[in-house]
């Protein structure tokens, strides 16, 4: 049995997951939808990202998990790309939902070369955290009008400091068994960290016909992705 822990991205709690978790329960494995600190369910719980990777690690130590598959959608394949190499060989794989990867020494704001000062002056101007999602930041990404009203009406105001500090790695990310989920309507090719590590041999892509928020517009599709990840 493996045991699946699912990290949703920015603003996003654990419920995010309502319409995966019952796919991968269904074939017979573990599920662990989290929340991270300051976020959900968690709101007011002070973190920063490192605080996001004890989440995670956390977790997986807390219920002892084994054959571990770590799945990080958008802004959570940062952490979820350092708790993977924290918890040792409980982990069978990781897999990135058209997500961010983490790079030893950067954040999730460098890799916004244009928009770094305006997302850093954004969080400054917002009480220290990044703003909740509007129907607008949805619009193109495959999703009907009920799920854009539930991904913004379960939205929470994520935590700045997650956004600006360094991700700690101590190596390099493409000896980690992985599988990167691209999704197709949010740009039809990984960015150049991404696209670099799958070259390696550990690496593997798979392509969505969908949108940036798969677990809501194709969650079905996304779960079959992810009990093939168990399966490799």
């Amino acid at each position: 049995m493996t045991e699946f822990v699912l990290v949703a991205g920015a603003w996003l709690g654990s419920w995010a997951w309502d319409e995966v978790v019952p796919e991968l329960r269904a074939a017979g494995h573990g599920t662990h939808p989290l929340t991270l600190s300051g976020l959900a369910d968690k709101q007011g719980v002070p973190a920063g990202q490192q605080t996001h990777v004890q989440d995670i690690v956390d977790e997986v130590e807390r219920h002892d998990l084994r054959d571990v598959i770590l799945v990080g959608h958008s802004y959570s394949g940062i952490p979820t790309g350092q708790a993977a190499e924290r918890i040792g060989d409980r982990l069978a794989r990781v897999v990135f939902v058209d997500s961010n990867v983490p790079t030893d020494g950067e954040s999730f704001v460098s890799g916004w070369p244009d928009g770094r000062a305006m997302m850093e002056a954004s969080i400054a101007g917002n009480g220290g955290f990044w703003a909740p999602l509007t129907a607008a930041d949805c619009e193109g990404q495959g999703l009907t009008a009920e799920q854009i009203a539930r991904i913004v009406g379960g939205s929470t105001p994520h935590p700045g400091a997650t956004l600006t500090e360094p991700a700690v790695l101590a190596r390099p990310l493409g000896e980690l068994p992985a599988t990167y989920i691209k999704c197709l309507l949010d740009g039809d090719k990984p960015n150049d960290d991404v696209a670099k590590l799958l070259t390696s041999e550990h690496w593997r892509l798979v392509e969505m016909d969908t949108g940036h928020w798969p677990m809501f517009s194709q969650p079905r599709e996304l779960a079959r992705i992810l009990l093939d990840a168990a399966a490799e």
